[in-house]
C-alpha cells in the first residue's frame, strides 16, 4: 500500500514574506479555506510573535479551521512559543513549529552560539513548546548546509524533547537532488530515536530545484513536504504545492507514495492566490500557467487529437481546470447561478452569495454573456469594494492627448460620507491614482498591469498594481468592464490593505 505523505502549507507564513504578497487577517483566513478545501494537512498559518496582526490572523485561521492541523512558527525563544500557543489554543489540531539554524555559518555569524548552546536551547525550547502542546516540529534552519553528524545530534535532542516532527530545511536553495536525498537518507539511518516519527522536508527555490528536491527527499523517505502555493515565499521562493502533488500522483506507481490532496481544487485555490495578492501566474507555470495544457505546434496538435497521452501526462480536469464555459444572461435565475458558483469550487454563505448574485445581475445589465470566468471574477472581487478604509463612490475623468489627464473621484472614507478629490497626471490613471495619493498618502506604483477575464469588447478588465511607502509594498486587484474603474479600485484595494 502506497504511503502517505503529509503536505504543510506555508503560503500564510513563508509565502506571505515575499515581496509584495503580505495579506491582511480576512485574506489569510480566505486562502485558509481554500487550503481547507484543498485538502492539505497542516496549514503554517503565519508567524504569531512577529506582530499582534499576525497574531489575530493566525488565531482567526486556528478557531476556522477544522479538517487540518494549524501550526505558526517561533523561534527558538519562550515568549515565541507561548504566543504561538495563545493564538493557536482553540485550533482542532494545534501544531506548535519551532526553528533554530544548525549550519556553523549561521551559528558563528547569525547566533553566535557555540554547538553546546545550540543544543541547550533546542532542547529547552522543544520542553517548553510540549508543555501547551503535544504536537511540536522542530525545524532545522540550513540544515544543507550543517555538519551531518552535528545536524543527526541536534534533531536527537529534539526527539529527547519530545518532538515529533523534524524538518530538514533547504533554506537558501543550495542542494542537488541527490544530494538532499543522500541527507534525508543519512538522518533516517544514523539518528537515535527517529523511527516512527515523521521527516519533513523544506525546499527553497533559488536553483530551480525546489520541486525536485522534495520529491527526492520523499523517495528517499520523507514522510513530510513543506510547500507554498504557486511556489511564493523569499527571494525565489519555495517549493510549489501544485509541482509537488502532481509529482506526486503522476508517478504514484514509481515513487510508491500517495498524499491526501484534492487535485481538483488546486487550479481554484492558485487563482484565488492570484487575486487576493493581485499577482499575475506566468503562462508557463507548471499546472496552473495558462499555457501548461496548450499545445500550438502541429505535431502536438496532431498527436493530442489522435490520444491525449501523447503529449499530456495528466488532464487539465485532474487539477481542475474547466474545459468548458457556461454562458448566463439577465435572464438566468437564482438557481443557475448557484449551481455554477458550486460548480466552479466556491462555497458561500448566503449572505455572501446573495451578495454575489446581485453582482452578477448588474453584470448582466452590461454584457450580453455572462462565463463561468466572468462569475469566478465577481465572486473573488466582491467585499473588496464595500470593505476597507478607503472606497470608491464615483470618478469623472478627462483626458485627450492635447491635454493633461484629469480625475475627479469621490471617496468614502471609514463610517463618513465622500470626499471629493482632483488631481492632474500623465494621462487617466496616473491622474486617478495622484488623487488617491492626495487623501491616503505618498504611495509610489511600482507596477500595474491590466488583463482581460473574457474576450471581447465587453470584456471584464482585471486590474493587478503594486504599490510601495515607507512601510513596505502592497499589492491590488480590482474589476470592472471599465478598465479606469478596474485600476482605481485595485490601487484602493492595495492602499486598503497597507493600512
Amino acid at each position: 500500500m502506497p504511503k502517505t505523505i503529509k503536505i504543510l502549507d506555508t503560503t500564510l507564513r513563508d509565502g506571505e514574506q515575499a515581496p509584495g504578497c503580505s495579506m491582511n487577517a480576512g485574506e489569510k483566513l480566505e486562502v485558509a479555506r481554500a487550503l481547507e478545501h484543498l485538502r492539505v494537512d497542516i496549514i503554517e498559518a503565519g508567524f504569531a510573535a512577529s506582530s499582534p496582526g499576525d497574531k489575530e490572523a493566525v488565531a482567526a485561521v486556528a478557531k476556522q479551521v477544522k479538517d487540518c492541523a494549524v501550526t505558526s512558527l517561533c523561534r527558538c525563544k519562550e515568549s515565541d512559543i507561548y504566543t504561538a500557543w495563545d493564538a493557536l489554543r482553540n485550533a482542532a489540531a494545534p501544531r506548535i513549529h519551532v526553528f533554530l539554524a544548525t549550519s556553523d555559518l549561521h551559528m558563528e555569524k547569525k547566533l553566535r552560539l557555540s554547538r553546546k548552546q545550540v543544543l541547550e536551547t533546542v532542547t529547552a525550547s522543544v520542553q517548553y513548546a510540549r508543555k501547551y502542546c503535544p504536537d511540536v516540529q522542530f525545524s532545522a534552519e540550513d540544515a544543507t548546509r550543517s555538519d551531518r553528524d552535528f545536524l543527526c545530534r541536534v534533531f536527537e535532542a529534539a526527539i529527547g524533547a519530545g518532538a515529533a516532527t523534524l524538518n530538514i530545511a533547504d533554506t537558501v536553495g543550495y542542494a542537488l537532488p541527490e544530494e538532499f536525498a543522500s541527507l534525508v537518507q543519512y538522518i533516517l539511518f544514523n539518528c537515535r530515536g527517529i523511527e516512527g516519527l515523521d521527516v519533513a522536508v523544506h525546499p527553497h527555490n533559488d536553483l530551480g530545484l525546489a520541486a525536485g528536491n522534495a520529491l527526492a527527499g520523499i523517495a528517499a523517505g520523507a514522510g513530510q513536504a513543506e510547500v507554498t502555493l504557486c511556489g511564493i515565499g523569499e527571494r525565489a521562493g519555495n517549493a510549489a504545492l501544485e509541482e509537488v502533488v502532481m509529482g506526486l500522483h503522476t508517478r504514484q506507481n514509481a515513487l510508491d507514495v500517495s498524499c491526501r490532496v484534492e487535485t481538483g481544487q488546486i487550479y481554484r485555490s492558485a487563482r484565488l492566490l492570484q487575486s487576493v495578492l493581485g499577482l499575475q501566474i506566468q503562462p508557463n507555470k507548471p499546472i496552473v500557467g495558462k499555457n501548461a495544457f496548450t499545445h500550438e505546434a502541429g505535431i502536438h496538435q496532431h498527436g493530442v487529437m489522435a490520444d491525449r497521452l501523447t503529449y499530456e501526462i495528466m488532464r487539465p480536469e485532474s487539477v481542475g481546470i474547466p474545459q468548458q464555459e457556461m454562458v448566463l444572461g439577465k435572464h438566468s435565475g437564482r438557481h443557475a447561478f448557484d449551481e455554477t458558483v458550486r460548480s466552479l469550487g466556491f462555497s458561500l454563505e448566503e449572505e455572501a452569495l446573495a451578495s454575489a448574485f446581485q453582482a452578477f445581475k448588474a453584470l448582466a445589465d452590461k454584457k450580453k454573456k455572462v462565463t463561468t470566468s466572468d462569475i469566478e471574477a465577481l465572486i473573488k472581487e466582491e467585499g473588496r469594494e464595500t470593505t476597507g478604509h478607503y472606497r470608491l463612490e464615483s470618478f469623472v475623468i478627462n483626458s485627450g492627448n492635447t491635454i493633461d489627464g484629469t480625475a475627479i473621484l469621490k471617496l468614502a472614507v471609514g463610517e463618513e460620507g465622500g470626499q471629493t478629490l482632483v488631481a492632474f497626471g500623465d494621462g487617466p490613471i496616473d491622474a486617478a491614482f495622484k488623487a488617491v495619493n492626495e487623501l491616503a498618502g505618498e504611495f509610489t506604483l511600482k507596477s500595474y498591469s491590466l488583463n482581460a477575464v473574457t474576450g471581447g469588447g465587453d470584456a471584464l478588465g482585471e486590474a493587478l498594481v503594486r504599490i510601495e511607502n515607507e512601510n513596505g509594498q502592497y499589492t491590488g486587484r480590482g474589476v470592472s468592464t471599465d478598465i479606469i474603474e478596474a485600476s482605481i479600485k485595485a490601487y484602493l484595494n492595495a492602499v486598503n490593505k497597507s493600512l
